[in-house]
């Protein structure tokens, strides 16, 4: 399977942390019927996403799973790998490896781990693990390897030792500055939100519920204001910050957002619809079906 190409085609990002086991296969199994290429689960601290992906690859066909990102203050590089390696393996090439250096209230806060030097420490993770060994049956293809980047230097490692990157909470510019600074032959993997409604009150309500876990990240906030939004919009979650960050509208307008990454340089799409009118963790499957791709 040439991943970069299956990659080509929308897929989905979603916390199944709320859910049991079960009901996860059960959801996986309707985002692969749905013809999405991939389903993109995050790590915080709830399950092991290698076991969990594990499970769900076992009880899947087509779909790739990839981690979104796997954090690298959680696992000795050399254990990554063997654990990439061994789903690479198990499920034919259909697992990517995204890897992040995550954020300080996590890995310093919680972890009590050095967060100090984020940049030198995923370079230094990223040839350990490049440089550690592999003792088992390999897969066909060694899995791709993309990182979590928003700043100009990490999106530059992403392109030097990696296959690309994932951006999250983004818009098309930052798109198109990331493909500029990663070059053509790299993967460029956007997260997408989705508010799915027309209604524009309930839009900006579900995007700030959303915002409100992230506006006081310094990896966020940098980016933004990078991007050209003032430490005002963001802390009132203002209305041209949420519309440049959340999808909403009609189908037609929320597929042209989509489109305007793919035109920035997008390689790959993945949606993540946000709970509108429901809870955290409650798949929107009227946006998720409407806004399948049609192959």
């Amino acid at each position: 399977m040439d991943l970069n190409r299956k990659l080509q085609t929308r897929g989905v990002w979603f916390f199944t942390e709320t859910m049991a086991s079960a009901d996860a296969i059960a959801f996986a199994k309707r985002v692969e019927s749905l013809n999405y290429s991939a389903l993109w689960l995050p790590e915080t601290t709830g399950r092991d996403p290698f076991s969990h992906i594990s499970m769900l690859l076992s009880n899947t066909e087509r779909l790739v799973f990839a981690t979104g990102i796997a954090n690298i203050h959680h696992r000795h590089p050399g254990v990554t790998k063997q654990a990439a390696t061994t789903l690479a393996e198990m499920a034919d090439n259909r697992f990517v490896l995204g890897l992040g250096v995550s954020h300080a209230p996590l890995v310093e806060g919680l972890r009590q781990l050095d967060y100090s030097k984020p940049l030198a420490s995923m370079r230094k993770y990223l040839t350990e693990m490049k440089n550690s060994p592999y003792t088992s049956v390999p897969p066909s293809e060694d899995p791709l390897c993309i990182l979590a980047a928003l700043g100009p230097k990490m999106l530059e490692l992403s392109g030097e030792l990696a296959d690309g990157a994932h951006p999250y909470w983004t818009t098309p510019e930052h798109t198109a500055l990331a493909r500029g600074i990663l070059g053509g032959d790299k993967m460029l993997c956007v997260e997408q939100k989705v508010a799915f409604t027309t209604d524009k009150e309930v839009a900006h309500q579900t995007a700030r519920v959303e915002l409100a876990r992230y506006v006081h990240l310094p990896n966020y906030r940098n980016n933004w204001k990078r991007l050209g939004f003032t430490d005002e919009e963001i802390d009132q979650t203002d209305e041209r910050f949420i519309d440049a960050l959340v999808a909403w509208g009609t189908l037609d307008q929320i597929s042209e957002r989509f489109n305007e990454h793919e035109d920035a340089g997008a390689s790959h799409v993945c949606i993540q619809p946000l709970a509108v009118h429901g809870e955290f963790g409650t798949p929107h499957w009227e946006a998720l079906e409407a806004l399948a791709p049609n192959t």
